[in-house]
């Protein structure tokens, strides 16, 4: 069955849409046949004219009324909603070191933005009864690593709570709402990070990966994910061919979490 059309006719936005999984998201929507929104703090360096991106920091509350409002303004209604924007930038060290500011502008980026854009854009769906929301966490929302990333973790650990909750109130209502948390993504950032820990510990970029991996517990399948295959997970969920999902959270992180 040929699927390159099946999202014709969808307006999709997709937060953090210019690198890493997003960006990968946002092409998969698009070779699917959806016109794409994308927004985040910057343009991305290799712009595609087919995508409409918005500039904002979804952190604060203005920016995100300020998406909503240009989405609706210009497309008139918003069909796929991909909260895929996530932040960690707090220092090491377990809680002790962090302040309140660390602990705010985590949760304000990771768990408040969502919130604001669902509000703004689920009640145009509920009015159409048609509509998908695609919340992106991460296997520390089960598996937190707390040395580095508490915050981070506690925050997605909120945002797969709210998004269950927020399914089971509006999937009655017509509209879908979905979690997926990766586990770590073979990202331009990551492969920087990869590089900076191979040159100071000395080692190959293969050991570095390695030392990644056994940190996280092990990952069986021996790799972090391509952010295609995080995309190519996400095209299929808000697509018809998964009308039936709703409410759940798909684990994509190649077995890092070893419990059930």
């Amino acid at each position: 069955m040929n699927y390159q059309n099946e999202l014709s006719g969808k307006i999709a936005l997709v937060t953090g849409g210019t690198k890493g999984a997003g960006k990968a998201i946002a092409e998969r929507l698009l070779q699917l046949g959806a016109t794409v929104i994308i927004t985040a703090r910057n343009a991305a360096e290799e712009k595609n004219s087919n995508l409409h991106f918005i500039p904002s920091d979804l952190s604060k509350a203005e920016d995100a009324q300020k998406v909503i409002n240009e989405v609706l303004v210009k497309y008139g209604r918003l069909d796929i909603l991909i909260n895929n924007l996530g932040a960690s930038s707090t220092p090491a060290g377990g809680f002790s070191v962090l302040n309140d500011e660390d602990w705010i502008s985590t949760l304000q980026a990771n768990l408040l933005a969502p919130v604001r854009l669902d509000r703004g854009f689920l009640p145009q769906m509920i009015d159409r009864k048609s509509g998908v929301v695609i919340h992106i966490a991460s296997i520390q929302g089960i598996l937190p690593l707390y040395d580095s990333t508490l915050p981070y973790a506690a925050s997605k650990a909120a945002l797969i709570n709210y998004s269950k909750s927020l399914s089971n109130e509006v999937t009655p209502k017509g509209v879908r709402v979905l979690t997926v948390s990766p586990g770590w993504i073979n990202t331009t950032a990551s492969k920087a990070w990869l590089g900076e820990i191979a040159r100071n510990s000395n080692s190959t970029l293969e050991q570095a990966q390695q030392s990644v991996m056994d940190a996280l517990g092990g990952i069986p399948y021996g790799r972090p994910a391509e952010p295609e295959e995080i995309a190519d997970l996400v095209g299929f969920l808000v697509s018809p061919r998964a009308n039936y999902l709703t409410g759940a959270n798909f684990v994509i992180d190649g077995g890092t979490v070893p419990t059930i």
